[in-house]
């Protein structure tokens, strides 16, 4: 075993959730060597062509990554291994984070075919296809920005791709609709939070509206500018947002999130074309967290 490759434990946890063997064409390659392959490029952020040969050959590495992008294999992988680490208690509700991160787009990600792609051997198009390609331009130039929920144990919980410009605010509601986590005894997927923590970017009466309406608390401080507007309205602008410095503490937690996504350096740096390979980039080094050791436990 090489370092940055599958331990046996964390092979344990993902092999039951990998989808079964081709049947053309006879089995799959050795499916562990495959995916360390793909860890190593994420890691890295080496070209594909340049994968060491202990991986076997790269076109069978990048293929089998990015038809998994595609179908939304690495999605349904990504809510399996959440639904066994709730059922172990490893998942910390106690405090939900949102933020996002920007993400600098080399050079080799511009220029994308204008036609839609099409999920290889299927007649639609992939699951987490956009006609921007997630790419824009902002004050960092070329870039892509990952909106994302983490929880208490620094992991993530959903996540969203959008244009380097885009805002934060908007993305609030669309960020938290993807939060769904399977129980394993059956019911209901859990999709909320006991709180919900964010910087003053996502203040906005939309915003609160709809996490009351979810009964969902929420600290998230208040601008300045929103103040003053709603104080100069009087009993119009309605009762001054509730916060709590002691929880809001905690919202370094999510911001350590990304520091430990961004490790992966194909993550830091966008270098596929296709929004939807970059996604399956993402959500491939969200499972990786989520299946090394540790994290939070419930008291028994």
């Amino acid at each position: 075993m090489e370092r940055g490759d599958l331990t046996d434990e964390e092979w344990g946890r993902l092999k039951p959730h990998l989808p079964m063997s081709g049947q053309r064409g006879g089995r799959w390659a050795s499916r562990r060597r495959i995916i360390n392959g793909i860890l190593y490029r994420n890691r890295t952020g080496v070209p594909w062509q340049n994968l060491p040969a202990r991986f076997g050959k790269w076109k069978t590495v990048y293929e089998r990554h990015r038809r998994w992008s595609a179908d939304g294999t690495w999605d349904w992988i990504f809510a399996a291994v959440l639904a066994d680490a709730d059922a172990e208690g490893r998942i910390d509700w106690s405090m939900v984070s949102v933020d996002s991160t920007t993400c600098r787009a080399h050079q080799h990600a511009a220029g994308p075919c204008k036609r839609p792609p099409r999920v290889p051997g299927k007649r639609r198009t992939p699951r987490q296809h956009r006609p921007d390609e997630g790419l824009g331009r902002s004050r960092g130039g070329f870039t892509s920005k990952i909106h994302l929920a983490g929880e208490g144990g620094r992991r993530l919980l959903a996540l969203l791709i959008t244009p380097g410009q885009w805002g934060d605010a908007p993305q609030l509601i669309p960020v938290m609709e993807r939060i769904r986590v399977r129980r394993l005894g059956g019911g209901h997927p859990r999709n909320r939070p006991d709180h919900l923590g964010g910087d003053k970017a996502y203040s906005s009466r939309r915003n609160r509206r709809y996490l009351r309406r979810r009964q969902i608390e929420h600290t998230i401080p208040e601008p300045k500018n929103q103040r003053a507007n709603r104080q100069r309205r009087g009993s119009k602008g309605g009762r001054p947002a509730g916060f709590d410095t002691t929880i809001y503490k905690r919202r370094n937690e999510v911001e350590r999130t990304i520091l430990a996504l961004k490790n992966s350096r194909a993550v830091a740096t966008r270098f596929d074309k296709r929004v939807y390979v970059f996604h399956g980039t993402v959500t491939v080094a969200a499972i990786r967290l989520w299946l090394r050791p540790g994290g939070y436990v419930t008291e028994q």
